[in-house]
């Protein structure tokens, strides 16, 4: 089963609020030793974000760093976030896409209640092929197809699944695709499927957010 933000996330949050003094930021992220922290209202809800950037970005600009300045100058808004149901591979994107090293975890009314690291992130991913291979031979397969996998070859190297061998023709290929690549661990998936009766592999087909042969 696809693990969910809530399962890996930090509960205990270092944050500040908007009115947060420059100096007071520093000595927070030196104390945690974390390089960065998300930036919340009187309600808790995350309003921005403050990372090691955004101080250096301050402390190299013409403007003079004070108490003056306060967590509302330095952080960066709007705040990336996930909730906890998500997929942990999909807030892995998210981190990805957005280039960051953390996202704040928030509930139904955007109230702060977690925070996931790149670190946390990564830890499903740290799976050896040989699991993934076990998941998506006795797990996934069985269970888009509605039956044992019988026929079906299931090989992994570096994260990256080549299915193989032959189903019968009612078989829901894009479906098995699908629910290989939503595997934890997963980094791609190579389809040399064929169907009963047909010559070659099947294809093309797709998977959530692409080809499903090549890497994601």
């Amino acid at each position: 089963m696809a693990r969910i933000v809530g399962e890996v996330m930090t509960r205990e949050v270092v944050q500040a609020h908007r009115e947060t003094p420059f100096k007071d930021v520093v000595r927070l992220l030196d104390r945690h030793r974390i390089s960065g922290l998300p930036v919340v209202d009187d309600d808790d809800k995350v309003v921005g974000v403050i990372s090691g950037t955004d101080l250096i970005r301050r402390q190299a600009s013409r403007s003079p760093v004070g108490r003056a300045v306060t967590a509302r100058q330095l952080m960066s808004t709007p705040a990336i976030t996930v909730h906890p149901e998500q997929r942990i591979a999909d807030a892995a994107r998210v981190m990805e896409r957005h280039g960051v090293e953390r996202l704040p975890v928030v509930d139904e009314e955007d109230r702060l209640i977690g925070i996931a690291t790149r670190r946390d992130l990564l830890r499903v991913f740290l799976r050896t092929d040989d699991e993934i291979r076990r998941e998506v031979h006795d797990d996934v397969l069985p269970r888009a197809l509605g039956r044992p996998a019988h026929g079906v070859g299931v090989s992994v190297r570096d994260g990256v699944v080549t299915l193989h061998g032959s189903l019968e023709p009612d078989a829901d290929l894009p479906l098995v695709i699908r629910l290989t690549y939503r595997v934890d661990g997963v980094v791609g998936v190579v389809n040399r499927l064929t169907l009963q009766g047909t010559s070659g592999p099947v294809g093309p087909l797709k998977g959530p957010t692409g080809p499903a042969v090549g890497h994601r």
